[in-house]
């Protein structure tokens, strides 16, 4: 079977219109937060990891940072140095970074632990090359019953299709949605002062076929999940999100309540913490 990496790579080598055009705006409103967690100031220099289209990055170079992006999607690299030429975007393996022991004073995880297949691999090598008092923050989505359009789209799922398709195993979406798993990982990977806190948005979409369209085609998981259903299941769902998603509808389409849970630690001054990975 394909592993959940290769997996993930081609689905983000695929997705990354659809997600740029539905998502990055959703996705773009924890930037802020999280840079702000990672206290980022002009002698910052950040790592972006999961890059994608390097907004983080943009970002934290507009506030004076020195930054260097990498994501594992050659497709994301190629829109996110369209965007931004002047940033150092780079192909990179968030679980084995190629970069020196403490080469950074910070690194950011926008969204992508939820798409790591070993993710306390990713968090122990961000450990690595951050230097002695460095920050590490990373964000994953709250579950569905507080990120709404997750249950718009699970809950069809549950009523009409199943879950159980299918795919490549990796580790539960919203493992990191509870706080004490977060705090767990970011102590085992062996970060100090973990903090978690509860980001609250509004995804604002054009209309409830915009959202169905955003799901199955700009996502990882959710979309092959949606297209593994038997033929006239899918149809029962695809009519059951739609009519779900038109409960958010206001001016000019869908507010969706959506819900980021933003996790950070600090690794400490003269850490010894070896990464066994």
């Amino acid at each position: 079977m394909t592993s959940f990496r290769d997996f993930e790579h081609e689905r983000w080598q695929e997705a990354v219109e659809t997600y740029a055009g539905f998502w990055a705006g959703l996705t773009r409103q924890t930037i802020r937060p999280l840079l702000d967690a990672l206290e980022v100031s002009p002698e910052t220099r950040l790592l972006d990891v999961s890059c994608g289209t390097g907004h983080v990055a943009a970002a934290a170079v507009s506030m004076g940072a020195s930054v260097a992006g990498i994501d594992f999607s050659s497709v994301m690299l190629a829109r996110a140095r369209r965007l931004h030429p002047t940033l150092d975007f780079r192909l990179g393996d968030a679980e084995e970074l190629e970069f020196p022991d403490e080469s950074f004073d910070a690194v950011a995880i926008n969204f992508g632990m939820l798409h790591f297949q070993h993710p306390e691999r990713a968090l122990a090598q961000a450990h690595r090359v951050l230097r002695p008092g460095g920050r590490a923050a990373f964000t994953v989505w709250a579950p569905p019953d507080q990120s709404r359009a997750f249950e718009v789209v699970y809950g069809s799922i549950r009523d009409y299709g199943t879950l159980e398709v299918p795919l490549p195993p990796g580790p539960p979406f919203f493992r990191f949605s509870d706080p004490e798993e977060s705090r767990r990982i970011l102590l085992e990977t062996g970060f100090q002062e973990p903090r978690i806190e509860s980001l609250r948005l509004t995804w604002r979409v054009p209309s409830a076929p915009a959202l169905l369209r955003a799901f199955e085609e700009g996502t990882a998981r959710t979309g092959p999940t949606l297209l593994a259903q038997r033929p006239e299941d899918l149809v029962r769902i695809r009519s059951a999100i739609l009519e779900r998603a038109s409960g958010y509808e206001g001016d000019g389409g869908l507010e969706v309540p959506m819900v980021a849970v933003l996790c950070r630690g600090r690794k400490e001054s003269g850490s010894c913490f070896a990464d066994d990975s």
